[in-house]
């Protein structure tokens, strides 16, 4: 096969494993789909003590036949990537190694077939096969009011953190061993558990101080709840909503552009075909 041949195989590869634009891209994706969905319904089904019994053997046939499958895919990705190593690398890229890792590590180590389970993190691209373009815009917001909200968040949370290990210290020193503060780590967890308004019940506090202060804490819990969803409301009031479609930036992978734009927001590069990198 001639380098010309060679690349324009790559190109049709590429269309067809990255993009959902499409008949044939989209008929891919759908079969990848159903194939995902139907692999996490295996290895749920798996751990089903009486199932398991009957047919043991077949799951573990078809949990090769999956794994096989999607090895293939994540194969076919790297070889039509006009940047194999920025697909390698980018968040689909991890997801799909991450995806077949599991049944190779089995034969090591028993039991880590069951992560597996993190296939169901590919069927975030029914976004992009459906054409679900209100949800990719959505998605790009949310994003931006958590990136915008995690300087604040952090901060919010070091205050958090030095609250409940003052008050679990001070617990530790009221209550004592005998009514189940047996440690400074373990009253923290108590802090925590009470700040949240979880509650869990395991520990209690038996003291007059103790249960004042519980009180207190629980009361501020209430309050602290509704900081990070402040925070998170006014940065997503402030993002700036604009129009997404579907398309992969060959380049570096990123999803979700603007309708009207040529060039990647993230790298800069050309957004209308892999056909330059291909010849590299």
């Amino acid at each position: 096969m001639n380098k010309a041949k060679r690349i324009s195989l790559r190109q049709k590869l590429y269309t067809i494993v990255f993009e959902a634009e499409t008949k044939a891209g989209r008929t891919f994706d759908i079969i990848l789909l159903f194939l995902i969905l139907f692999s996490v319904f295996i290895i749920c089904l798996e751990t089903v003590p009486s199932i398991n019994h009957h047919f043991r053997s077949y799951f573990k046939i078809l949990e090769w036949v999956f794994t096989i499958l999607f090895s293939l895919e994540y194969l076919l990705r790297i070889y039509s990537s006009p940047r194999p190593f920025r697909y390698l690398f980018s968040f689909f890229g991890i997801v799909d190694f991450l995806a077949i890792l599991p049944t190779y590590l089995s034969l090591i180590l028993g039991g880590y077939q069951y992560l597996l389970v993190i296939r169901i993190l590919r069927l975030l691209r029914a976004a992009r096969i459906f054409k679900l373009t209100r949800f990719i815009n959505e998605g790009q917001v949310l994003t931006r009011a958590l990136r915008a909200s995690l300087p604040k968040i952090s901060v919010f949370l070091g205050v958090v953190l030095m609250v409940v290990v003052i008050v679990g210290s001070i617990m530790y020193i009221v209550e004592g061993s005998k009514n189940g503060f047996t440690s400074i780590p373990k009253s923290i967890y108590w802090a925590i558990v009470t700040l949240t308004t979880v509650g869990y019940g395991d520990i209690a506090p038996a003291t007059t101080f103790g249960q004042i202060l519980a009180s207190f804490l629980m009361i501020m819990g209430y309050g602290i709840i509704a900081v990070p969803t402040g925070i998170v409301s006014v940065e997503l009031a402030n993002s700036e909503k604009q129009t997404f479609n579907t398309r992969i930036c060959p380049h570096c992978h990123k999803e979700g552009h603007a309708k009207d734009a040529n060039f990647c927001s993230n790298c800069g590069n050309n957004l209308t075909s892999p056909e330059s990198d291909t010849t590299s």
